[in-house]
């Protein structure tokens, strides 16, 4: 049942759907993500108001520009259906409130992170450094208490994965985890201290994992020197950690040792 408190983000939603999508596609190629008209991706036609109303537009229009009648990526109306889902998933998991809030900033720029990582390998300063001090603030606010220990646990995972990334380099002569990993980690820190930090680890290596071992069944060429974005895993696993706690750090670790016997 949707209470007037989780209805407000819920509403809210799409319309924030719809600037997420807005950085998703812009931050990569260094775009103003900020007053800039929006424009048809295939006639560059001037986007007027009613044009871009959440989900509404789309529908209206039967999903073509009204200009050119070009279709619209799907990618538009999926973004923000998508960011309706973190307000209904951290409602579930009974966050109410202040936390609720701080629930949908961590969700809606988690989204957005994901996303960017899965196209272009990479997780931008823009995001990233203003989730942590974001994290750090909202530790603050609702729990004062542990700011201190948010904050050692944001240095650690911080600097841990970043020193991780180092040795890998030095060992295999490439890089295996970019410095965006690292500042996610540290936000993760900054969101939920140093309790959370094992479980997110693990959960990640097992969502990773898990994409490699369907990438390879599926006959796609998977080495080694794969590619593979750790930015989507450290995200999913950040967000079932802050809605669900660190008890998945059980499942986490039998998880992970039995796709690593079952991986060739």
């Amino acid at each position: 049942m949707l209470t007037l408190g989780v209805l407000a983000p819920v509403v809210l939603a799409p319309f924030v759907g719809s600037y997420l999508g807005v950085l998703i596609r812009r931050l990569p190629r260094g775009l103003p993500t900020a007053f800039a008209r929006s424009r048809c991706e295939s006639c560059g036609s001037v986007l007027a108001a009613r044009d871009l109303v959440p989900l509404g537009s789309y529908l209206a229009l039967r999903g073509r520009c009204r200009a050119c009648r070009a279709p619209i990526a799907p990618f538009h109306w999926g973004i923000e259906l998508a960011a309706v889902g973190v307000p209904l998933g951290a409602a579930l998991a009974g966050d109410d409130g202040a936390r609720l809030w701080a629930g949908c900033l961590l969700g809606w720029t988690l989204l957005v992170l994901v996303w960017i990582d899965w196209e272009h390998l990479r997780l931008p300063d823009a995001l990233t450094l203003p989730l942590l001090l974001a994290g750090l603030a909202v530790t603050a606010w609702l729990t004062p208490d542990a700011l201190t220990a948010h904050a050692a646990a944001a240095a650690l995972g911080w600097l841990a994965l970043l020193g991780l990334g180092v040795l890998y380099r030095r060992l295999r002569g490439r890089d295996g985890l970019g410095e965006g990993d690292a500042k996610l980690l540290g936000a993760a820190g900054a969101w939920v201290g140093p309790a959370g930090l094992p479980s997110i680890v693990l959960l990640a290596a097992v969502i990773g994992l898990a994409v490699a071992l369907i990438a390879w069944l599926a006959k796609r060429n998977v080495s080694s020197a794969t590619a593979i974005p750790f930015g989507p895993c450290l995200a999913a696993a950040l967000w079932a950690d802050w809605l669900h706690g660190s008890p998945l750090l059980g499942v986490a670790a039998s998880c992970c040792l039995s796709f690593s016997g079952g991986f060739p």
